[in-house]
């Protein structure tokens, strides 16, 4: 791939600006080396020069250049974050090179999330893939690109699991599956600090948010979280252990407060389980002005207090605030934090610039001057065909009534809605340096795909939202959402005048990409209302209706898949959105992808997680009764299950084959299937194992995942899919906060979804 390059750009010491003769390398990438090393360095340093490495400082309009110059000059900065050209970069290295004392390195972080100048779709779509190989493709290429502008860290994976489609931050997660999710996670740290964070084209990674930040009550972004033990431990924590099993340098700790106790001031969370149980040794940093808000939170008295509060439980890096800086001297000369505990801090802040390499060469991601590209944003520095495939991967074929899609390239199709042709909505939130310009919307993909054959005609058709309130929300920080002047009855009319003319109607419909973003939460999850009169107009056309879904959340479709005749789920597919959803629709591709989440019907089903509780009354949906847990106005169930996904062509799963009907005591055994492609087209699939526990000394969960394969066959090929299941696949933490593995019947379900699976039975000795 045209990412990997065979030259080093390292720039050599004699390059570099003068500073102390014993500080930098070369060293060896040793912890035994770095210790020593950071430790002697310790020994040189100030208190003022401590506490300077603990503050992450943020460019922006309350922190101009010019003052984070002086910050610089006087060692009060250990790292930057948002500064993303090499240019910038180079010039406050430089500063730090120059004009302090001890001339030791920033470090550069950004929220690389699903790709820096590239972006690919977001977290919620890369999850519905089902494909690690793709996870490491994005990690990589990502990766690649922001170390090519000089960043050393990303703010990412974020692997909080949430089963509350109301925040607007599931965008950026893996899904409502704690295994999906640690999988996931895993694989994209591993990705992106590839064999060493110090790597030219590497990056270190800052898990988050920890912990439990996408349980928050009702859905209100930075809202609190409650919730016993064993759903902590069994549910929530697992990716979070599992991407820091993989190596991740670094911990942002989350904004809400967990059964009472801000993150922040966790030291159980940040110091008794993080370092102590998990023995991680690398950076945990608090979230924007968390510090700051201990005082909202109500368990600090004031700024000292939140200070105090911080370092006593573990937050060794500070974002964008002052309140290190302003109060720790006078907390440390009163001998309220001591000056162990100040070393402590900065000496994980000065482990992790060791491990990415800086004390070997400041400059290791930035290369020689001369090498800065002339053109920050030049199309030659994009991978579009890693973006494409892995868009293509995550759209999801929700509904096909009688073949509609495929669609015919010689057919003339009516293009509409208002996310048709938005090149900003399709990145999604969270584009890092992504450039809306440079990116595909579907319409500009559906005229490439049918050049020189059939018609597009194109209407807007809608707004995104007639809510005036809204619309300003939406554009409150940039101008992200355009709104068209005419009105709403003008647009629908021009667009059914277009769908009148056509053979088919593809509407491209759901949320702007501000709609489910940081403080985005929504008390409904509706289309809203101006693209739902513009859906029933182009229905009563009585043409083939394809919807095009984009949004960064589950939405509740029930009007929708009655109308559609077809629908795809493409959340927000990055770059080459527009013509990954293209090659979908005209079959160029073959849709394989999977829900991570489960779909309600109405947001008064929430939660509808499919790894729920079983209950003492549960319904039955053959046989319904009163006195059973269920909602008696409404159907239950999902509307869409998790790990649900069509095809073009149909597969076939045998019966569950067991290698053993027991599996003793710390052993293991082998659950198959034959997937047969029994349809006409080639096509991709993803076979789930799931496991239930019916009988435990804690209630267990209806089904959980514990593995999937995701398999290409050919028409008419069959592919045996085998799983191994051992102990590990069976524990839990039981009412004694012990994690156990207890004897008994074990249920095995193996399917290409969590609804339609193949069960057995193997007993556990």
């Amino acid at each position: 791939m045209k990412w990997i390059y065979s030259v080093s750009l390292a720039v050599s010491l004699a390059m570099q600006p003068a500073f102390a003769d014993d500080l930098f390398g070369p060293h060896p990438m040793t912890e035994q080396a770095r210790d020593a090393f950071v430790n002697q360095l310790l020994s040189k340093m100030t208190l003022d020069e401590k506490i300077g490495q603990m503050r992450l400082i943020s460019v922006g309009p309350d922190t101009p250049k010019s003052a984070i110059r002086d910050m610089i000059q006087h060692g009060q900065v250990g790292a930057i974050f948002n500064t993303v050209t090499r240019q910038d970069i180079r010039a406050m290295q430089d500063q730090v090179m120059q004009l302090s004392r001890l001339k030791i390195p920033l470090f550069f972080a950004y929220d690389v999330v699903h790709g820096q100048r590239t972006i690919f779709p977001i977290p919620l779509g890369l999850a519905a893939s089902w494909d690690l190989d793709a996870t490491a493709e994005v990690g990589r290429v990502s990766a690649y690109e922001a170390a090519d502008d000089g960043l050393n860290m990303t703010w990412a994976p974020m692997v909080d699991v949430s089963r509350e489609p109301r925040w607007g931050r599931g965008s950026e997660g893996f899904g409502e599956d704690t295994f999906l999710s640690a999988q996931m996670g895993s694989s994209m740290v591993k990705a992106m600090q590839g064999k060493s964070a110090a790597d030219r084209y590497s990056i270190m990674t800052s898990v988050k948010h920890f912990a439990a930040y996408g349980a928050v009550e009702g859905g209100r972004d930075y809202n609190t979280v409650d919730m016993s033990p064993q759903r902590l431990f069994q549910d929530y924590l697992p990716p979070y252990k599992a991407s820091l099993d993989a190596g991740s340098g670094g911990v942002m700790v989350a904004l809400n407060s967990l059964n009472g106790t801000p993150a922040t001031a966790d030291s159980w969370l940040l110091k008794d389980i993080l370092r102590g149980d998990w023995k991680f040794k690398g950076i945990t940093i608090s979230d924007h002005g968390a510090i700051k808000e201990l005082i909202k939170h109500g368990v600090a008295s004031d700024p000292q207090d939140a200070v105090r509060i911080a370092m006593k439980s573990g937050i060794d890096m500070s974002m964008s605030d002052e309140y290190y800086s302003k109060y720790l001297p006078g907390l440390v000369k009163s001998g309220a934090v001591s000056m162990a505990e100040v070393d402590d801090a900065a000496r994980h802040v000065l482990n992790v610039k060791y491990d990415m390499g800086l004390f070997n060469d400041p400059y290791s991601h930035l290369g020689p001057k001369e090498s800065d590209p002339q053109d920050t944003n030049a199309e030659s520095r994009l991978h579009r065909a890693e973006a494409r495939d892995v868009a293509r991967k995550s759209i999801v074929l929700l509904k096909n009534w009688r073949e509609t899609l495929p669609l015919k390239k010689d057919a003339t199709i009516a293009l509409v809605g208002p996310l048709a042709d938005s090149q900003r909505d399709i990145m999604g939130s969270w584009s890092a340096a992504g450039v809306a310009k440079q990116s595909i919307p579907l319409l500009q993909g559906v005229r490439n795909a049918m050049a020189g054959k059939g018609t597009v005609l194109y209407a807007k058709g809608a707004n995104i939202t007639d809510n005036k309130g809204i619309q300003d929300f939406l554009n409150l920080y940039e101008q992200a959402v355009s709104v068209d002047k005419r009105s709403p009855q003008e647009l629908i009319d021009e667009a059914v005048a277009q769908a009148k003319k056509a053979d088919v109607v593809v509407a491209a419909v759901g949320e702007a990409q501000g709609m489910a973003h940081e403080a985005s939460s929504r008390s409904d999850l509706v289309i809203p209302e101006s693209q739902q009169k513009l859906l029933a107009a182009l229905k009563a056309t009585g043409k083939p209706l394809v919807i095009v879904l984009m949004n960064g959340r589950p939405l509740t479709v029930v009007k929708e898949d009655q109308q559609a005749d077809a629908m795809l789920e493409t959340w927000f597919s990055g770059t080459e959105g527009g013509n990954a959803i293209a090659d979908v629709l005209f079959g160029d591709y073959n849709p394989s992808g999977k829900l991570p989440v489960s779909f309600p019907r109405s947001v008064g089903q929430i939660p509808i997680y499919y790894n729920h509780l079983p209950t003492g009354r549960p319904y039955n949906f053959a046989k319904p009764n009163k006195y059973t847990s269920h909602y008696y106005d409404a159907v239950n169930g999902p509307l869409y299950p998790f790990g649900y996904g069509l095809s073009y062509t149909t597969f076939t799963v045998s019966p569950v084959k067991m290698s053993s009907r027991t599996m003793p005591r710390n052993g293991s055994v082998e659950a198959s299937v034959t997937v047969t492609n029994s349809g006409k087209r080639d096509g991709a699939t993803v076979v789930q194992l799931y496991l239930n526990d019916p009988v435990a000394s804690i209630s267990r969960p209806v089904q959980e995942l514990r593995g999937f394969q995701r398999i290409m066959l050919k028409a008419g090929e069959s592919q045996t899919v085998k799983f191994k299941i051992d102990v590990d696949a069976l524990k839990f933490w039981n009412q004694k906060m012990q994690q156990v593995a207890e004897p008994g019947k074990f249920n095995v379900m193996i399917g290409l979804d969590s609804v339609r699976t193949q069960d057995a039975q193997f007993d556990y000795l």
